[in-house]
């Protein structure tokens, strides 16, 4: 096999990888734009435009690998410079955190690989990229059409934002709900006074089953607890038709997504220790991911909890810095007692929060 023809091998082997990294971005897109978040490279109004207009090129750089349009003047230095722009960004993040730290997102959260991996990935495709460049037939400008480059480059950024519409970040959009007036003599909530966009949902109890009442006041009442606060989940605190004074006595804030499995199991345990006589009222934000799975949510986890659905902006940002699902918070007079997020050592234990109820 002479040079060009393992030119010609290695070129679909770029372009099956970089295909491969553009759509493994995509599931869950939300994730890649969290990852941009958390890195402190931009904020959520900017993300959802970064993340798509990235995976876009990489998803055309590995399209445009396979032709012979501008191959050496314009494709290859084009990817190349990309993977110099990953690599550097790679480094820092092995500086600060630790080559083994975390996952990249190279490949989303389908393959997960640490930063040293992803920097050896890049180094190895730049070598390839560098064979290729030297060992390819010169362009014939007679043939080079610049258009195609542009229509490849075009149909991938539009395929990503009719693939993933999302709502532009807006005062309307991000900012809390109007307040609504609530009597300090009540616990739980009053009627909404107010008129707004219907966000919220409630199911109807018209399928048999079990509905925890979240209008009765705790039957046992230990203490007064520490000094009231206000929390950051206030302002969002609307369930139903409800406004909830979740700043008043002890609470229970949980922050899941729909067609997670570790929420569902997480949202069972709470259902059935809800039964419990003085257990905290439970509450619910759901990512505005996957809503059409509420319903089957509730049906596994044995009953109805009032829950709010955030946008995912809204949602990530009320769960917090290094937030993840599922997030369960204890509070107690706006205080944050006790948190577990994610499902790796700061998981959510049953154990643990039974431990924290009955610390005094």
């Amino acid at each position: 096999m002479n040079k060009q023809n393992i030119s010609l091998v290695i070129r679909f082997l770029i372009f099956v990888l970089f295909v491969f990294s553009a759509v493994a971005k995509m599931f869950p897109i939300w994730a890649f734009e969290k990852q941009l978040v958390d890195l402190g490279l931009m904020s959520w109004c900017m993300a959802p435009y970064f993340s798509r207009a990235l995976i876009a090129l990489e998803l055309a750089l590995g399209i445009m690998i396979i032709q012979p349009h501008y191959l050496k003047r314009v494709v290859i230095p084009a990817t190349i410079g990309l993977l110099v722009v990953f690599c550097t960004h790679l480094t820092i993040e092995m500086v600060k955190h630790g080559a083994m730290s975390g996952n990249c997102g190279c490949f989303g959260q389908l393959l997960p690989m640490t930063p040293l991996e992803a920097f050896v990935k890049n180094i190895v495709t730049i070598i390839l990229l560098l064979f290729v460049y030297k060992n390819s037939l010169e362009d014939n400008k007679s043939k080079n059409r610049f258009s195609v480059l542009l229509i490849i480059w075009l149909f991938s950024t539009l395929l990503m934002y009719v693939a993933f519409p999302f709502c532009p970040c807006a005062k309307a959009t991000t900012a809390p709900l109007p307040q609504v007036e609530v009597e300090e003599s009540m616990d739980d909530a009053s009627s909404i006074t107010e008129t707004g966009k219907d966000v919220l949902g409630a199911l109807p109890n018209d399928s048999g089953k079990t509905v925890i009442d979240t209008t009765k006041k705790d039957s046992v009442s230990v203490d007064a607890g520490p000094a009231k606060v206000k929390s950051r989940f206030i302002d969002y605190a609307i369930f139903g038709d409800k406004k909830v004074n979740i700043d008043n006595g002890k609470k229970i804030i949980c922050f899941f997504a729909a067609g997670c499995d570790h929420c569902q199991n997480t949202a069972k345990t709470l259902v059935k220790l809800s039964k419990s006589p003085g257990f905290p009222k439970v509450y619910i934000f759901f990512m505005d991911e996957e809503t059409f799975k509420i319903p089957e949510f509730f049906q596994f986890a044995g009953a109805q909890l009032p829950y709010r659905v955030l946008d995912i902006p809204t949602f990530w940002t009320v769960l917090g810095d290094g937030g993840s699902t599922p997030g369960v918070f204890y509070m107690w007079n706006g205080n944050i007692v006790k948190n577990w997020v994610g499902i790796d050592e700061k998981a959510f234990k049953e154990k643990e929060l039974l431990q924290v109820l009955n610390k005094k």
